[in-house]
């Protein structure tokens, strides 16, 4: 509820500001001079125009995700932030909106780029203004003890109890900590903190930040111990709550931290998003357009092929099951059928083989040329997969892969898709083995998703269609 208020406040904040900057811009330019004869108009009529002008700001501002991590951000970082982005908004608006009466004649190419010079600093002060007005507020707010994020500290030792005091100076820092979370146990014989804030044990860790609407979890344990971290990280793995580790522990997650510091304790950001916002919006316009564009014209052709594994075979054309989403959300995914119906009723859940007797002759082909996951372009129109992704599993076997393979939880944080990293790399599951295999390539693709590895991933996918390779 914290942060939806704090998106709403700044966003309301800067659409009042470039409002204002419409109206300074206007004084500036036509009032005051640059060059250009005075224009008289009434304020009203500028209202329109102010008006889109600071809704198109606002976009442009959340596309490239200035309403994110707005919590108690430094005001000299935001502000950076803000002059990074205007620049570009700036220079979009100018070949939009003035260059038609500016042209690009010698005369008045001078006069073209003061005007621009002059809206671009108009807006970062604007902006700025709001930016500085709302955090220096916040911090008020935080001072007196409101609006502050609930937090755990994983640990009982002389670290944790050092964190806590640390934090408690400080209270600008944000955090309200309600209580410490034990290894297990085995910190039994050095617990330096109150035994009476205990409030359980790593196990427990997932139901008690449910319990008590936790945000930031700070690891501050003894011992650098991998296997103690990653099995933290496990159960941590829980959408909108911030980790962060004291810095001896920074060599076992190379790649997946970023340094912070908080009032001169260094702490380390475990695994944050690495896809910014404007990706994220491009990510699932690409989803959209792309399974509109194969969808249409691939409709007749998926008549037919639906057509024929009814004649080829009984039971219907199109397979569906249950699997397991972004989040662990279940959905239902749809495929082409290529097994016999009920080729799995003996035996359960079962991963494919080479000459697997459950698939049909048709599905052979089906499955060969990747034609089976065709109707999954409509689970991407409906937001339940990416065209690329890791790949979505049933949730017979989730529940297994999480209990066995470290940080495989991890995967599930972004979309599942119809081809993905580890589909391009590696062969179908076949074994324990081969999903250990994939969920390396599948984080590796986790912690460095990105537009550019989306085309990649998408080509090496048609080259591997036109080949002939799918299984």
């Amino acid at each position: 509820m914290e942060k939806a208020k704090e998106i709403i406040s700044t966003v309301i904040s800067d659409f009042v500001f470039l409002m204002l900057a419409w109206y300074v811009f206007y004084l500036v330019r036509f009032e005051f001079g640059l060059g250009i004869e005075p224009v008289a108009h009434a304020p009203s009529i500028l209202f329109l125009p102010a008006m889109v002008v600071s809704a198109y700001w606002v976009g442009l501002f959340g596309l490239f995700g200035l309403y994110r991590h707005l919590y108690l951000i430094s005001r000299f970082d935001e502000i950076i932030r803000v002059a990074k982005i205007s620049i570009i908004g700036t220079l979009i608006l100018f070949f939009l909106l003035f260059i038609d009466t500016l042209g690009w004649s010698s005369d008045n190419l001078h006069q073209a780029k003061w005007v621009t010079l002059t809206y671009w600093m108009i807006v970062l002060i604007c902006v700025s203004m709001s930016r500085f007005i709302l955090r220096t507020l916040q911090k008020h707010r935080v001072l007196k003890g409101k609006g502050l994020h609930r937090a755990f500290i994983v640990g009982t030792g002389s670290a944790a109890l050092s964190v806590h005091e640390n934090l408690n100076r400080h209270r600008t820092s944000g955090m309200n900590v309600l209580g410490y979370v034990s290894l297990n146990g085995s910190e039994s014989k050095d617990i330096r903190v109150d035994s009476s804030k205990i409030l359980g044990s790593v196990g427990e860790i997932k139901d008690l930040i449910l319990e008590h609407k936790v945000q930031d979890v700070i690891v501050a344990l003894e011992n650098d111990n991998p296997d103690d971290l990653i099995a933290i990280l496990d159960q941590i793995d829980i959408p909108n709550v911030s980790v962060k580790i004291l810095p001896d522990f920074h060599q076992v997650i190379t790649g997946l931290n970023q340094t912070n510091q908080i009032f001169g304790l260094p702490l380390i950001d475990v695994m944050p998003d690495p896809m910014p916002t404007w990706e994220k919006f491009m990510k699932r316009l690409m989803d959209i357009v792309l399974s509109l564009i194969i969808l249409i014209p691939a409709f007749p052709f998926m008549l037919i092929i639906a057509l024929l594994i009814r004649f080829t075979s009984p039971g219907p054309a199109i397979f569906k099951q249950q699997r397991v989403g972004k989040y662990e959300r279940p959905f239902t995914m749809f495929k082409f059928r290529t097994m016999f119906i009920d080729a799995e009723k003996e035996s359960g859940p079962v991963w494919a083989s080479d000459n697997d007797p459950r698939i049909t002759p048709l599905g052979y082909w089906l499955r060969k040329l990747r034609l089976d996951e065709l109707p999954q372009f409509i689970n991407v129109l409906k937001g339940d997969m990416s065209l690329v992704g890791p790949r979505p599993e049933r949730p017979y076997f989730v529940n297994q892969f999480k209990n066995k393979i470290p940080l495989y939880s991890r995967r599930l944080r972004v979309r599942p898709g119809i081809t993905g990293w580890a589909q391009v790399k590696w062969k179908y599951d076949e074994s324990l083995e081969d999903v250990k295999e994939k969920t390396k390539y599948d984080l590796f693709y986790v912690e460095n998703i990105s537009l550019k590895m989306d085309f990649k991933i998408l080509i090496n996918t048609v080259m591997t269609v036109l080949k002939g390779k799918g299984q």
